[in-house]
């Protein structure tokens, strides 16, 4: 299954001055699978999990890399060669002294290239009790599968190509827009996680995918046992069980539990976030860029990890969501909503860390509200994920209006369409902009609708 983020691997091996790249991501993204792929083009590749290789953890003691290297070598009767060999440590979490020694590998051996990755990695990041190597690595941040990969990986590479090559000025034949929809509720229901995906292709059966997500969240509720002296675990599984039904909602910390103070659920939702497990999508006052220098640290929204992972927390299937029209697919359990921000969550290159945003306003007869904001360039767009005519979209009229914005995008279901709107609000202000519409399957491409 082919992912995007091996050709940022690639473009890292031939960078002369690349430093020890730190995969960061939530678990079962697909980290070490990526790694193994990208591990073809080198001539030799070892790779040590450090949570079952335990017995080498002795050799990191010294911070001179060249001996760990030969003690290496001796170890797995293998040769390391700057250059030519790709070194992983795998599951790094459970050794964070060797975290703090990449720095070494860098300044002292910079021609060799080496990978680490590990799940609840961000825990150890934020309790370390170690010197962090600033500026000695470098992070690399890698989320669930896109619908693009998707794609790919369901062998519809020519209907990638003709979402990459559309025009907003061409016509999607509905037989092709049709086809379109139908992956895409196959991928709501399948999500983004690599082994669902594989699962799923097996014999194209939603019951092994099924059956592979259900895993995959019990090992997150099963990686919470392991860090109990941090966090109260009860609450942590609280708070995980709550996200998918929250998802698209202005957070309040009762809704989670009412048997805990806020400052507890917001440090349990904190946790949740470093793991990537969640999002917390804060509102901004969009008044610039960065956007997140508008942040409201206490007004936010969540998404989950994965749509797919959502709707099996639901006890969602492939049966409720082909029933579903299209109006009620895109309204029904925020499901668009969710996959519409894990998509722009890691639309940008993967150095980013990966943040969201959303705007709203609470006024007395007045509330308002957009789902997305995202900075294209110096340029912000308001992203609403709506079903409903132009006429619904009141929230989006009113903040282009107060940023005097020229383009507002909606993703929905229908054929993709430019609209020029005009008009007045409630209080008498005009509003008048361009209306970029396109369907959820088209989610890759926003970034080129909007303009360069």
């Amino acid at each position: 299954m082919y992912r995007y983020a091996i050709e940022y691997l690639k473009k890292w091996k031939n960078n002369p001055s690349r430093k020890p790249l730190v995969i960061r991501g939530a678990r079962q993204v697909g980290k070490t699978f990526l790694v193994r792929d990208f591990a073809h083009e080198f001539q030799n590749y070892l790779e040590i999990n450090l949570e079952t290789d335990i017995q080498i953890l002795s050799y990191f003691k010294s911070s001179d890399p060249k001996e760990i290297i030969n003690l290496l070598s001796l170890h797995y009767n293998t040769d390391i060669v700057p250059g030519t060999t790709l070194l992983f440590f795998d599951e790094i979490q459970a050794a964070p002294e060797l975290f703090a020694k990449l720095r070494y590998f860098y300044e002292l051996m910079p021609a060799l290239h080496v990978i680490a990755a590990g799940s609840l990695l961000e825990f150890i990041l934020e309790e370390h009790a170690f010197s962090m190597p600033v500026g000695r690595i470098e992070y690399m941040h890698l989320g669930p599968m896109t619908f693009s990969e998707f794609l790919l990986s369901t062998g519809n590479e020519k209907l990638l190509d003709f979402i990459r090559n559309y025009s907003l000025t061409d016509t999607v034949p509905l037989p092709i827009h049709q086809k379109l929809i139908s992956l895409y509720k196959v991928f709501l229901v399948v999500g983004g996680m690599p082994e669902s995906i594989k699962s799923y292709l097996n014999d194209r059966s939603f019951m092994d995918s099924d059956r592979i997500k259900a895993n995959i969240l019990s090992t997150y509720m099963d990686d919470f046992n392991k860090y109990k002296k941090r966090v109260n675990h009860a609450l942590l599984t609280t708070a995980f069980k709550s996200i998918p039904s929250l998802v698209g909602h202005k957070v309040k910390y009762s809704t989670i539990s009412k048997d805990h103070r806020s400052a507890e659920v917001a440090a349990a939702l904190t946790r949740l976030a470093l793991s990537r497990i969640c999002y917390l999508v804060h509102h901004s006052s969009a008044q610039g860029i960065p956007l997140g220098a508008g942040r409201n640290e206490k007004v936010f929204k969540l998404l989950f990890l994965d749509v797919g992972l959502m709707c099996s927390a639901l006890g969602l299937t492939m049966a409720n969501i082909d029933n579903l029209d299209e109006v009620s697919l895109v309204n029904k359990g925020e499901l668009s909503e969710q996959y519409v921000g894990q998509h722009l969550l890691y639309r940008r290159d993967c150095f980013y860390e990966p943040e969201l945003f959303y705007w709203n306003r609470e006024v007395p007869g007045s509330n308002a509200e957009v789902d997305f904001v995202i900075a294209h360039g110096p340029t912000i767009i308001p992203v609403e994920v709506k079903a409903g005519k132009t006429g619904a979209l009141k929230s989006l009229h009113l903040f282009v209006r107060e940023r005097s914005l020229a383009v507002g995008v909606r993703i929905n279901l229908d054929i993709p369409t430019t609209l020029r709107c005009a008009g007045a609000l409630p209080n008498g202000d005009r509003y008048d902009y361009n209306l970029i519409s396109i369907p959820c399957y088209m989610i890759s491409e926003l970034d080129r609708f909007v303009g360069p």
